[in-house]
């Protein structure tokens, strides 16, 4: 199995000389880094060729991640409460109990609301009753018509103080109703804002729902940028908490009006395929592809960074060669940066920094060794690792 460069490198800098590499190696007198650094071993697999690759280019947006069902349940009515059914994180069902509160006074409104309608139906019907019988007798004029106009007066009063009462008596059966907090959807409990023994004024916040399925990116760019974004456009990012795990959207919306205060437009990325997170809140960033193009690149893992500036350990006949680059834009998914100067296509660099390399120092190219054949090939067969 290949030693790691890394590994190569220690060996050779414990291997070098008995003195530390500060101290001088010819003859006693100073010495540059180059000549005090031991020859690097690399093998293959440790130089990368630069060449010209697609790059995606594109305005950067940051936001976060955001459920597009979400519910802030507060109280409807004045109540003490009794119960807290669910804590944060539990998933619940539509029409699950969340919330109770105390529904003692209601409960009298609602008893009484019920005996005021029963008692306006009795008071209602002996008044139809009554207008009934007076208009037959009117009719065989054994009754005056005013007799008759005020049996219908007192029927019509009647009839309206039945539907206010059970007004009343409704009114009081939905307030009952809101001293239980239910699911409005399926999902997940997100923040609990009551204990039992708190009293919750009307528009106090309970408990928040949300739909971890229903997951979005919302996302604000640079109002500079407009021009370029389009509905449908292919956005790459990362999350915060999910490491280096790169998630794809497309873009669903683009606001009409640009943020007064940042001057920046705000963005609705969906989801695109399984991958998907399902905590809400979470800072996101990445960009918009607008388009892509070839340019020379270089991965992160090649960078050696020092301050703003940025350098590459390029392999220069038999010696490395530490190359300040100029680096433009970076490209979330794949994790490289354009190279606007520095390199040319064609430079071989080291795959991997590490902060023992020196400029200058010597190095040489192990040879390939070809892969073991099976115990069951024939000897002939083996390719020599020599």
């Amino acid at each position: 199995m290949r030693t790691p460069l890394l590994a190569i490198v220690a060996a050779t800098l414990l291997v070098a000389c008995g003195k530390p590499p500060s101290e001088p190696t010819n003859g006693g007198k100073p010495g540059s880094a180059a000549k005090a650094a031991p020859k690097l071993t690399v093998a293959a697999e440790d130089v990368q060729t630069v060449g010209v690759s697609s790059f995606s280019s594109g305005p950067v947006i940051s936001g976060s991640i955001q459920p597009e069902r979400r519910a802030d349940l507060r109280a409807e009515v004045q109540a003490v409460v009794l119960q807290v059914v669910k804590e944060n994180g539990e998933r619940v069902k539509r029409g699950d109990l969340l919330v109770r509160l105390d529904d003692s006074a209601l409960r009298e409104s609602l008893s009484s609301a019920e005996e005021a309608v029963r008692a306006s139906s009795q008071s209602f019907e002996q008044a139809e009753r009554q207008f009934q019988r007076l208009k037959t007798l009117q009719a065989q004029g054994m009754s005056s018509m005013q007799a008759m106009e005020d049996a219908e007066v007192r029927r019509n009063n009647a009839q309206s103080e039945l539907v206010a009462a059970k007004a009343r008596a409704a009114s009081a059966r939905q307030q009952m109703q809101r001293t239980e907090v239910r699911a409005p959807f399926d999902g997940v409990v997100s923040d609990r804002k009551v204990s039992p023994g708190d009293t919750a004024q009307i528009g106090k916040e309970l408990i928040k729902v949300l739909d971890p399925s229903s997951m979005r990116f919302e996302g604000l760019v640079s109002a500079d940028r407009m021009s370029e974004l389009q509905l449908g456009q292919t956005v790459f990012f990362r999350v915060n908490g999910y490491g280096h795990a790169d998630f794809q959207g497309k873009v669903r919306r683009i606001a009409q009006a640009a943020n007064a205060n940042t001057r920046q437009v705000e963005l609705l990325v969906d989801f695109v395929g399984e991958q998907q997170p399902t905590v809400a809140g979470l800072y996101a960033e990445g960009r918009v592809q607008t388009q892509s193009v070839s340019a020379l690149t270089i991965h992160d893992a090649a960078l050696a960074r020092e301050g703003d500036k940025a350098f590459a350990w390029r392999i220069a006949g038999d010696k490395l060669v530490k190359t300040e680059l100029k680096l433009g834009e970076r490209d979330e998914r794949l994790g490289v940066y354009v190279v606007k100067s520095g390199l040319n296509a064609g430079d071989r660099i080291l795959r991997h920094n590490a902060s023992t390399l020196q400029d200058g120092q010597p190095l040489a190219m192990t040879p390939a060794v070809a892969a073991p054949a099976s115990s069951s090939a024939r000897p002939s067969t083996v390719a020599s690792g020599g």
